[in-house]
């Protein structure tokens, strides 16, 4: 039997994480809102995208929870972005309250699957909905790290102009500008980066990272990025349905590991066909620790405003 991927929110990121998936022929997609039609249309746009792709991937857009059921992965990306004028508690809240019928809906209809968390504020998100769901925690991930270190990675292959494809980069913490990119983790064919390019080139790759998503906005004017963040999102859907026990930076529940306990945050993980199998530890500086440290305060602070 095939698999079978729900993408929760027909917008850009939504819509072309089906995209990727389809075209890679992962999986069948769900793609479910509560605006009427956009899914269908997208959907049945995708569908018939495939014989060309010479993809055999049936796409549905639907209004209707029960046509996900039995979803091995839900995706979700439903929620509002920040509007001028709203502030972060009135955006945290009101995806929450997003967050918890969706996430009550897919319970009901695929009490067996994985949820990727990509809803903004991802961190806090993915908190709301491990809650929620009552699932474990290898089965609720937030999609961050992938997004943050492929930024990290091409600001790396421009600076040296070398193949993307030479390139691994580490990101941790949480979603946003305390996030913790780390340049001793990062390589280039296996040399660190650290000994390819000077402090000041490294500082200021470091914090156009941080700025990644900010400055897509910049140039849309209106809306934020989606390419990418999609990509990361079908990175971590592939991993999980072909159980490659890859090791990707994603927000996870931690339970004591880093020093930090019953908060979600970016961490290296193994993915494979249970979800999260493991979480890997690695060695940090005492000024790393600090940096993860703080980012973890500022989910903290998230996760409080709506209580879970």
């Amino acid at each position: 039997m095939r698999k079978k991927v729900t993408i929760v929110g027909s917008g850009n990121v939504g819509a072309t994480a089906a995209h990727w998936i389809a075209s890679k022929e992962l999986a069948d997609v769900v793609l479910i809102d509560i605006v009427e039609g956009v899914p269908q249309g997208k959907g049945l746009d995708l569908l018939e995208a495939m014989p060309i792709e010479k993809r055999d991937s049936a796409i549905l857009g639907t209004n209707d929870y029960a046509d996900t059921a039995n979803s091995d992965i839900v995706v979700i990306t439903a929620g509002i972005p920040r509007k001028p004028g709203m502030s972060r508690d009135d955006l945290l809240n009101t995806n929450h309250k997003i967050m918890n019928d969706v996430v009550g809906k897919i319970v009901h209809h695929s009490p067996n699957s994985i949820l990727i968390i990509v809803s903004n504020p991802l961190d806090a998100m993915a908190q709301a909905a491990y809650k929620i769901s009552g699932f474990p925690r290898e089965r609720v991930i937030g999609m961050a790290g992938i997004l943050d270190s492929a930024r990290f990675r091409t600001f790396i292959a421009l600076e040296l102009k070398v193949s993307v494809e030479n390139v691994t980069a580490f990101v941790l913490g949480g979603h946003g500008d305390t996030m913790v990119p780390l340049p001793r983790y990062s390589t280039v064919a296996g040399i660190p980066i650290t000994e390819l390019m000077d402090k000041a080139t490294l500082d200021r790759i470091v914090q156009r990272t941080r700025d990644g998503g900010a400055e897509i906005v910049k140039h849309l004017k209106t809306g934020s990025a989606y390419y990418a963040p999609s990509a990361a999102a079908t990175e971590m859907v592939e991993a999980i349905l072909k159980d490659k026990k890859k090791i990707l930076p994603c927000a996870a529940y931690l339970n004591g590991e880093y020093g930090i306990h019953g908060l979600f945050v970016g961490v290296p993980v193994k993915l494979g066909a249970k979800g999260i199998e493991q979480i890997i530890e690695i060695k940090l500086t005492p000024e790393e620790k600090t940096a993860l440290d703080k980012s973890a305060a500022a989910v903290k602070e998230l996760i409080a405003v709506i209580n879970v």
